[in-house]
């Protein structure tokens, strides 16, 4: 398994998500043994308190070893049992996320034949992430056309192909509804989304938590 990116993802349990966290911490130390805890923490997008105790733990367990540099800095460095632990994660992450693929593709599915069945032909993403991909080929294969992103948080103008937008109010054209690919902040955009249109113009899959409740739609203007 090559660099992990620590995102996040669907709701999940506690365990796996200490389990996500302990293996970007690995691949982290074996990528750079002298990296500050700082930047640890940046780069994997949790608290420097959370990186200093999973250290401790993984030190605690003989996953990892630290050793003084010059300048009173650390080093730290996995041990074998450390990259078998490493090893074994990854599979672990690597199977999930194949279900997750599997699931999500499925889910989908659902969600653009539930479009369909409402009328929609254009539809407009609320969110980047990962799942922008999956309701992008889902669409796709049932003849929709997905017409922008929008997410006030990304940095990107486009995403796979698709230009990506700060809000609704600046989408040219007409579309039909709304499809959340929103990861992070599901509640926030599903709820903003429903606020603007209505939550029979929203759309969104079961495992993110939100969802809607009538079957009928008309076009969004």
């Amino acid at each position: 398994m090559t660099r992990f990116e620590l995102m996040p993802r669907e709701p999940q349990n506690n365990q796996f998500e200490k389990a996500r966290i302990m293996l970007a911490l690995l691949e982290s130390v074996d990528r750079d043994a002298r990296q500050t805890q700082r930047r640890r923490a940046s780069e994997l997008g949790i608290a420097l308190g959370l990186v200093n105790a999973y250290l401790k733990r993984c030190i605690k367990k003989g996953l990892v070893k630290v050793s003084e540099a010059p300048a009173r800095r650390y080093g730290y460095y996995l041990t074998p049992k450390g990259f078998a632990e490493k090893s074994r994660l990854s599979l672990d992450y690597l199977f999930y996320s194949f279900s997750l693929f599997r699931n999500a593709r499925t889910a989908y599915a659902n969600i653009m034949n539930a479009a369909q069945d409402r009328g929609f032909n254009r539809i407009v993403l609320a969110g980047v992430s990962d799942l922008v991909e999956i309701a992008t080929i889902c669409a796709l294969s049932d003849g929709i056309q997905i017409v922008a992103i929008v997410d006030p948080s990304a940095t990107q103008t486009r995403f796979v192909g698709l230009p990506v937008l700060a809000t609704f109010d600046v989408i040219s054209g007409k579309f039909d509804g709304v499809v959340v690919t929103e990861l992070k902040n599901t509640k926030e955009i599903y709820t903003d989304a429903v606020g603007r249109f209505g939550d029979h113009r929203v759309l969104a899959p079961s495992f993110l938590g939100v969802g809607d409740r009538n079957t009928r739609s008309e076009p969004i203007q």
